[in-house]
Parts: structure tokens; sequence; C-alpha cells
């Protein structure tokens, strides 16, 4: 089942059909689609971000794919239920989001291109289900620095603190007042402006993007839920198993996934190509939509040339 989905107005939305909303699970997942023809081409926000995140790139790209930006369960104008109600914030949570969106929705094979976490849920998706998908673009893979297995890569002081402020995130109350303090105007362009390497691309736009959800309900409780999350997959374990080919592309000045521990990722047997871009941090779509439409649909077209791409 989908439906439109009403979102408030706001001038760049303006040039997109009205997102939809899919019932998963028995919730409202929102997800936006462009173009009619060519292969499938799923994109996965990252941390804290939806689809709209994807507006600089999804009008090029369905120019010569079918191109869905979906909102993970917890973010976007998804629904945000209570944590483990009915279902934890995990990988394998968003990895079976994405496989039945594909089935259900996408109804044919798909490439991914997601950022930051999303590109660990759309591993985990391929890994789930190895058939149904084609490809998978990395751009800027979260490396996942508070995972317990990092522990040992991290400064002294950072293996102390970071277990000591995960419990205190776990206090209802405190957790609340942590993300009501963070979820401001001011803080998130901060935050953006030190992730960035063009600060001129953090616009209002932008922080409206990232604001419009932060007031929903649930929301407080994704966020600590996420930060606390420190199990689970690692993106070379998923690397390792994958069954699907593999571009990566990594804004050359992220400060927050380092160059050097993801460059060992490129010798792992999926990984085609490992392209470092300049002018750009943790989130190259946003930064370099151009340069990132054009290496991705390069490579998607390559692919799609030597693969049964149904429902093209």
């Amino acid at each position: 089942m989908n439906s439109s989905v009403a979102i408030a107005p706001s001038s760049w939305l303006e040039t997109f059909p009205t997102p939809q909303l899919w019932q998963w699970q028995g919730l409202n997942i929102c997800y936006q689609s462009m173009g009619d023809t060519g292969p499938a081409v799923i994109l996965v926000h990252g941390f804290g971000a939806s689809w709209g995140h994807w507006r600089k790139v999804m009008p090029t790209m369905a120019q010569t794919c079918r191109v869905y930006a979906i909102d993970l369960v917890g973010f976007g104008a998804s629904d945000k239920p209570t944590p483990g109600e009915p279902l934890p914030y995990t990988f394998e949570t968003w990895g079976q989001q994405l496989v039945d969106f594909c089935r259900e929705i996408v109804g044919g094979s798909a490439f991914f291109v997601g950022n930051s976490i999303g590109c660990i849920a759309a591993m985990q998706a391929t890994v789930m289900a190895p058939t149904q998908f084609l490809g998978v673009v990395l751009l800027n893979c979260s490396v996942r620095m508070l995972h317990e297995r990092r522990r040992a890569d991290i400064p002294w002081h950072l293996q102390l603190s970071t277990p000591i402020i995960q419990s205190l995130l776990g206090v209802s109350w405190f957790g609340r007042l942590f993300f009501k303090l963070l979820a401001r105007p001011n803080t998130v362009r901060s935050v953006l402006r030190e992730a960035y390497a063009q600060p001129e691309a953090v616009t209002d736009e932008l922080v409206d993007i990232l604001m419009q959800p932060a007031s929903d309900p649930g929301a407080a409780a994704v966020f600590t839920s996420f930060t606390r999350y420190s199990q689970g997959p690692l993106p070379e374990d998923l690397l390792a198993q994958s069954p699907c080919p593999t571009l990566i592309l990594w804004g050359k000045d992220d400060p927050w996934e380092p160059l050097d521990m993801a460059k060992k990722w490129a010798t792992l047997p999926a990984v085609e190509d490992f392209i470092v871009l300049e002018n750009a941090g943790h989130c190259p779509q946003d930064e370099v939509p151009e340069r990132v439409s054009e290496l991705a649909l390069e490579w998607i077209a390559a692919k799609a040339l030597n693969t049964a791409v149904p429902n093209s």
C-alpha cells in the first residue's frame, strides 16, 4: 500500500513529485521516486538525514534510471516508533526494510547508492537477499568508530569516556535533554560546517531538511538508541560477504570517517574501484553532486549492460 504524504511547503520540494507513503510492518515509510526507464536505483541517506539529502542528484539520475529515495524507519518523514516496539534500530532492521521495499515497491532488482550509515544498511540488505541487488555505490561509508570492536583504534580517553556517555544517553531525561540541545538550527549548522568541505553548501535549505523531522514524536529516542548502538556489523564484515560489485566514492576532507582506514577496503574482492573526491567532505552528494552523479551513473550503466534488469 502506498499513498501521498503531506510535507510542509518548501521551494526545493516544488521541483519534485509528492512523496509517497508505503506501509511496512504496520509503519508508515516515506519515499520519493523519479524516472520512468532504466535500471532501478535506491538511494539510502545517512544518520539524521532523509530522502531530501539526495535532492541535488535525483533529477540527474532520473534521466536514465528509475530512482527511489527512501526514509529509513526512524528518520525523515517515516514513522519513529519507540525503540524495540515493534523493531530495534539496527542494521538488520533497516536491511530488511530495504529488501522488502525493493520487492514490494521497486518490483525487481536494483542498485544501491548510500551515504554514511546508509551504506551499511544497503550492504546488509545485499547480504540478506543476494539475488535481489545488482551493485552498491558507497559514499563515505560510516566506519562505525563507536563500535565496541573499534575501541582499540580510538584514543585511550575516548575508550573510557564513550561507554559512560552512551550509558548516560540511556537515561531517558538525559537523552531527551541532550537531543533538545543538539537539535537546534545553529547547532545543526555548526555540525554540518564541520562535516562539509564547502561551507557554502550548508544552506538554510539543508538545515531545514535536517531539522524538520527533529520535532517528530520519538525523534529523541531514535537518536539516543542509535548513538548507544555499538554492536552489529562493521562495514568490512559486510564487504567481505558482499555478493555485489561495489564502487566506493570518498570525500577527501571528511573529518568523521578516516580515509586511511577506508582505503584498506579497496583490496576486498567486492570492491571494483575506490575514487577519492576533491572538495568534498562527509556528504559528497550535497557538495559535488555533478561528480557523484557522473561517476555513479557511468558505473551503474556499465553494470546494467551486463545484467538483465527486470522492468527496465
